[in-house]
């Protein structure tokens, strides 16, 4: 049996409310504001009842280690963050920290406090807890996955932003948030405007929390389910009437598909600015010869390491990058960022307090520059910036002086 009992015009303190029963299971979705004081007085309201045998929580892991454990980052492996290519994830992750800390200064209370109220109340009360938002990571993945370059950019650019920004957030950003859902705020005007975005922040995930609902093998027959007001009439949908298997979408849902082994456009203009090379070698003699190459090797590397240096990396960590960078063509899957990045977390590891002071030191630049964990990320990002600048930079002056 599935039946979806149509919307409370005042559930728990006065929140919105959705019931959908489905396979012998009664799942009260309760609509929250993640900036207000009354979402949380509704989730205690809620647990208080005595109805339910269950809660779930509109949470990923990661997040509910963030707001249950403050020292949560301390425990990042770094290293591995870099080597399996996860450093735009983090950066995003640094982002929303970022906004959160903003909205928690302003309005005086932590975003998501009812999602923690929630999670820490089931746990006391010795009520199942399940965690049924998806990975933030996989999320921010599959949006650039579904993303023009141009597109990928502006994204990119709207979390660096996100990343500096100390202003207020706005009055209409606030009111937003109370209808809305935080990582869509998180990324600003630019989620507003683009479909594609849309579909990944709220309509994949109304579907996965769905789908994690119906997964449920707790025996549970009264669910509450603490969710952002922005996902409860899609969430409330795909429960009563999604007819696909929960395991299977789920699993469609956190696939990211992996890029293409062989990355056609680096490679062909690389093909290019080699054949250029070895032309200038054989038609104008080794001096043209020489001259192109140096000219590869001075705009890769030189602005590679410069994108370091503007990084303040450690010297070693500058000169990986000028080595690396020029190599490109011969490991066109790994950037030189990640060498100077390395470099950098090896030569001035970080300390236990440079994780304690992550969230406070991302939302400034000099705090970036302080904190050791940022600087990395920082110096990873800049060499790859100034290795791509020079790329085409190298590939243009070449085949002018070719022309010529």
């Amino acid at each position: 049996m599935t039946e979806a009992i149509p919307q409370r015009d005042a559930g728990f303190a006065g929140q919105p409310v959705i019931e959908v029963e489905r396979d012998g299971v009664h799942y009260t979705l309760l609509g929250t504001a993640h900036v207000s004081k009354a979402s949380i007085d509704a989730v205690h309201a809620a647990i208080d009842s005595g109805q339910f045998d269950a809660v779930a929580v509109e949470l990923d892991e990661q997040r509910h280690k963030a707001l249950t454990q403050p020292d949560a980052l301390a425990q990042l492996d770094l290293v591995k963050v870099i080597r399996e290519k996860k450093v735009a994830p983090f950066a995003a992750n640094l982002a929303l920290a970022a906004y959160q800390r903003r909205l928690a200064e302003q309005l005086g209370i932590e975003p998501g406090a009812e999602l923690k109220a929630a999670a820490t109340e089931a746990v006391a009360r010795g009520l199942s807890l399940q965690l049924i938002d998806r990975d933030v990571g996989i999320t921010f993945r599959r949006i650039l996955q579904g993303l023009r370059w141009w597109d990928r950019m502006k994204l990119i650019g709207s979390v660096i932003g996100g990343l500096f920004a100390s202003e207020d957030v706005t009055e209409d950003d606030i009111e937003r948030l109370k209808e809305g859902d935080m990582l869509e705020s998180s990324f600003g005007e630019f989620a507003r405007q683009t479909p594609s975005l849309y579909t990944s922040l709220i309509d994949e995930r109304d579907q996965y929390m769905a789908a994690k609902l119906r997964e449920r093998d707790d025996g549970a027959r009264r669910v509450l389910a603490v969710v952002g007001a922005g996902h409860l009439k899609g969430m409330a949908r795909y429960l009563a009437e999604d007819t696909r298997a929960p395991a299977a979408l789920t699993a469609e849902l956190t696939h990211v598909a992996r890029k293409r082994n062989i990355p056609w456009v680096t490679l062909t203009l690389m093909v290019l600015i080699c054949g250029g090379i070895a032309w200038g070698y054989f038609h104008g003699g080794r001096d043209l010869g020489r001259d192109l190459l140096l000219q590869w090797f001075a705009w890769t590397g030189g602005l590679a390491a410069l994108g370091a240096l503007l990084a303040r990396g450690h010297v070693l960590s500058i000169l990986a990058a000028a080595i690396a960078a020029p190599l490109k063509p011969f490991r066109p899957g790994l950037p030189p960022g990640m060498f100077s990045a390395l470099a950098e977390v090896h030569l001035r590891k970080p300390a236990y307090p440079d994780f304690l002071a992550l969230r406070d030191d991302a939302q400034t630049l000099g705090g970036w520059y302080r904190n050791r964990v940022c600087r990395v990320v920082l110096v990873f990002l800049l060499t790859n910036l100034g290795s791509a600048a020079g790329v085409w930079i190298s590939g243009a002056s070449i085949f002018a002086r070719l022309v010529h």
